[in-house]
């Protein structure tokens, strides 16, 4: 493998704006699984949004966490009850996501409005989507505000979850082994309205290696 001598790159300082239509951050890191969250808060009043921002953190226990940029319903229920569920998107599920983006006064039910099922959750008093073909039920374990290198609070707090209880579709699984292509998850692409999927086509697969430098077995 060479490296190219010369690279025409584009350079922006993101504190002085990007000097393009669209800011390029999301677009590099993506595509990125979307944080389908439903929650609900002290009234019972449901809550289903979906969080670009979100991703796994620990295997054991296993731990999830998603941004929220300002403080919205999610975040408020989640900090009221302790208790969220992630749902998985899939392709057929994507307009209903897409409606749930809708930015709606907290007396609205978010599953009514697209349509979905509230199904009860295993562990946690908070419903998750009957429809999705993967969900986590997760109790909340830290709520973290992020600030700058300079020390100055953002208005964004990241929701860390423990994942307590885990629903999967078995036509989802093989032999034990999760298809995620099989899936069809939707991902969350850089433009301003820009999403992926994913199939077997574009798989490939890449085992560790092992302590003396080769190829280990899966």
């Amino acid at each position: 493998m060479t490296v190219q001598a010369e690279r025409d790159y584009y350079f922006y300082e993101p504190a002085s704006g990007t000097g393009l239509p669209h800011s390029p951050f999301n677009a590099i890191i993506a595509p990125r699984p979307i944080g389908w969250i439903s929650s609900r808060n002290v009234d019972g009043v449901l809550n289903l949004a979906p969080y670009s921002f979100f991703t796994a953190f620990h295997y054991t226990p296993p731990i999830i966490g998603f941004a929220s940029n300002g403080s919205k319903d999610t975040l408020a229920n989640v900090e009221a009850t302790g208790q969220f569920c992630w749902n998985l998107v899939t392709r057929e599920l994507a307009e209903a996501m897409n409606v749930t983006s809708a930015a709606a006064p907290p007396e609205v039910d978010e599953f009514a409005l697209a349509g979905l099922t509230p199904a009860p959750s295993r562990i946690i008093d908070t419903p998750h989507v009957a429809e999705s073909q993967a969900v986590f039920e997760c109790r909340a374990t830290q709520i973290v505000t992020l600030h700058t290198a300079t020390g100055t609070l953002t208005d964004t707090r990241v929701v860390f979850g423990e994942v307590v209880g885990v629903h999967i579709d078995r036509g989802l699984l093989a032999e034990g082994i999760y298809q995620t292509a099989l899936a069809d998850p939707v991902l969350r692409g850089g433009g301003p309205g820009t999403y992926f999927t994913l199939d077997e086509h574009h798989r490939f697969d890449m085992f560790r290696p092992g302590p003396d430098g080769r190829r280990s077995s899966p």
